[in-house]
C-alpha cells in the first residue's frame, strides 16, 4: 500500500504552492473568483466552481451552499462557509497538480504508463473516487436504458467526473440528436476517461501525503 493512514495538512500545503503547475493553478482559479464578483450574472461567473470540481459541487447534494435560503445572517454563513469549502477544495486540486508535477521517489520498474494509471486504483482514496464514478454513471445507464422516465439521470455522473465530464457533454451532444444511443455511449466514454483522470490525480495526491516524505 502506498499510502499510509496518517494525513500530513502541511504537506497539503507545500505541494499546492511549491511547483510552477500548481501555482498557475491557483492564479486562474483567483481570476474565476475576480470574474465572479464582477459579473456575477455572466455564465463566466461558473469558472470557480468549474475549476474546483469535482470537491466543488458536493454541496449539491449537502444542506448548505451559496444559495440557502433564510436570509440575512444565514445568508451570510452560507455564503463564508461556501467560500472557505471552495478555498479547500482549490487547494486540494492545486496539491494535486503538484503532486504530478513531482518526480518519482525511486524509478519504477513498470513502464511510465502503466505506473500512471496505477494510481487511479491502488490506494483507498482514488479507489473510493472510482466507485462513485462507477456508481452514478451506472444509475445513469440503468434510468436512460431501462427506466421509462431518465429525468436528470446524467446529473450524477456530470458532477462525479468534473471538470472534464463537461466536455462529454459538449462531444456527445450533436451525436444525440442523431443517434440518440451514440450520444449516450460517446457520454459514458467521455465520463470514464474524465473519472480516470481524476482518479489518477486523487491517487497521486495520497500518494503524496500519505506516503514517506520525499525529497523531490
Amino acid at each position: 500500500m502506498p499510502t499510509s493512514a496518517r494525513f500530513r495538512p502541511r504537506r497539503l500545503l507545500a505541494l499546492a504552492t511549491d511547483s510552477l503547475p500548481a501555482r498557475a493553478y491557483l492564479g486562474l482559479v483567483a481570476l474565476g473568483v475576480v470574474v465572479l464578483f464582477l459579473a456575477p450574472d455572466s455564465p463566466y461567473a461558473m469558472a470557480p466552481a468549474l475549476l474546483t470540481a469535482p470537491l466543488s459541487f458536493l454541496p449539491v447534494v449537502l444542506p448548505f451552499g451559496a444559495s440557502t435560503a433564510g436570509g440575512g445572517a444565514a445568508e451570510v454563513a452560507a455564503a463564508v462557509l461556501y467560500g472557505g469549502w471552495l478555498l479547500l477544495c482549490a487547494l486540494v486540486n492545486a496539491a494535486a497538480f503538484g503532486a504530478l508535477a513531482r518526480r518519482p521517489d525511486r524509478a519504477p520498474a513498470a513502464r511510465p504508463r502503466r505506473t500512471l494509471l496505477a494510481a487511479a486504483v491502488d490506494n483507498w482514496p482514488a479507489r473510493a473516487y472510482v466507485a462513485v464514478v462507477a456508481a452514478a454513471l451506472g444509475t445513469f445507464l440503468y434510468a436512460v436504458l431501462l427506466s421509462p422516465d431518465p429525468g436528470f439521470a446524467g446529473i450524477w455522473p456530470l458532477i462525479a467526473a468534473a471538470p472534464l465530464s463537461f466536455l462529454a457533454v459538449a462531444v456527445s451532444a450533436p451525436a444525440e440528436y442523431s443517434l440518440p444511443w451514440l450520444g449516450t455511449l460517446v457520454f459514458s466514454v467521455g465520463v470514464a476517461l474524465a473519472g480516470l483522470v481524476n482518479a489518477v490525480l486523487i491517487g497521486r495526491l495520497a500518494r503524496r501525503i500519505g506516503g514517506p516524505p520525499s525529497r523531490g
